[in-house]
C-alpha cells in the first residue's frame, strides 16, 4: 500500500459571478461573521462592494435564500437565519462550514448524524444486498487501498463504497440522504487532511465492515460501521468551541 501522501488542494470550482459572491457571503455566515438576524448590505451597497451588477448580487442572494442561509423581502432587507433553517447537508453550505473550522458541537453533530443513518444502513445492507452490490463494495475499496484517501481518487472510491452500501439499503428514504452523507464524508474527509496526512490507515475499518456484509450479519455490520465513524470522528481536528448564537 502506497504510503502518506499529502492531498493536493482540492481543485476550485468554476463558479459564476453570482455564485462566487454567493459563496463569499455564505463562508462570512457559515463562519459566525455574520450573527442570526443581523441585515447584510442593501443591494445597492453590496453590489458596489463587489463591484457587481445589481442582478448579480441579487442572483447572489438567491442562492443563499434557497440554502436556508437567508430570508429576503422586499422593504425589510435580507437577513441571515438561525442555524436552524439552514440547509446543513447541502454540499455547498457544508463545504463553505469547513472552509474554516466547524465549532465543536457542529462537528460532532454531524459525525452523530452519519452514526445513526449510515450504522443502520450497514446493517440493512448486509441483509439486503446483491451480489452485484457486494461487487462493487469490493471493487471500491480495492481502489481506495491502491489510491489513498489522499487523492480525488481514492475519496472518489471511499464515497462510492458508502454510496452503494446505502444503495444496498433498499430503502428509498434512506437512499435519498445519499447526497447529503456523501457531502459530509467528501468534505471531513479533505477537512482532516488539510494540515497533515492522516494519522491513521482507514482501510481496516472499512474492510470489517465489507466483511460482515459479505457474511450477512447485520449485528457486525452495524457495529462495524459505528466503530468506523467514530474513529472518523477522532481523527478529525477540532478547536473551536460551540457557538450558541447560531442555535
Amino acid at each position: 500500500m502506497p504510503g502518506p501522501q499529502t492531498p493536493a488542494d482540492p481543485p476550485v470550482k468554476a463558479l459564476r459571478l453570482h455564485g462566487t459572491i454567493a459563496r463569499k457571503l455564505g463562508i462570512a455566515i457559515v463562519s459566525g461573521q455574520y450573527a442570526p438576524g443581523d441585515l447584510l448590505d442593501s443591494e445597492i451597497a453590496a453590489s458596489e462592494q463587489f463591484a457587481v451588477s445589481r442582478t448579480a448580487y441579487r442572483e447572489a442572494v438567491r442562492i443563499l435564500a434557497a440554502k436556508g442561509l437567508v430570508d429576503a423581502r422586499p422593504k425589510v432587507g435580507t437577513r441571515v437565519n438561525p442555524q436552524s433553517k439552514w440547509a446543513l447537508l447541502d454540499p455547498d453550505v457544508l463545504e463553505w462550514t469547513f472552509e474554516s473550522e466547524p465549532d465543536l458541537i457542529l462537528l460532532n453533530s454531524l459525525f452523530e448524524l452519519r452514526n445513526v443513518v449510515e450504522s443502520a444502513a450497514a446493517g440493512l445492507a448486509a441483509l439486503r444486498r446483491t451480489a452485484a452490490q457486494l461487487e462493487a463494495m469490493r471493487v471500491a475499496l480495492d481502489a481506495m487501498a491502491a489510491n489513498t484517501l489522499a487523492t480525488p481518487e481514492g475519496r472518489q472510491a471511499d464515497l462510492d463504497f458508502h454510496t452503494t452500501l446505502l444503495n444496498a439499503t433498499n430503502n428509498p428514504f434512506i437512499i435519498s440522504l445519499t447526497s447529503g452523507v456523501s457531502a459530509a464524508i467528501s468534505t471531513t474527509t479533505i477537512f482532516k487532511q488539510r494540515k497533515r496526512p492522516l494519522r491513521r490507515d482507514p482501510m481496516p475499518d472499512h474492510l470489517k465492515v465489507f466483511t460482515a456484509i459479505a457474511a450477512k450479519d447485520a449485528a457486525k455490520a452495524q457495529k462495524a460501521m459505528s466503530e468506523l465513524i467514530e474513529l472518523a470522528r477522532m481523527d478529525t481536528p477540532s478547536s473551536r468551541k460551540g457557538d450558541k448564537r447560531r442555535a
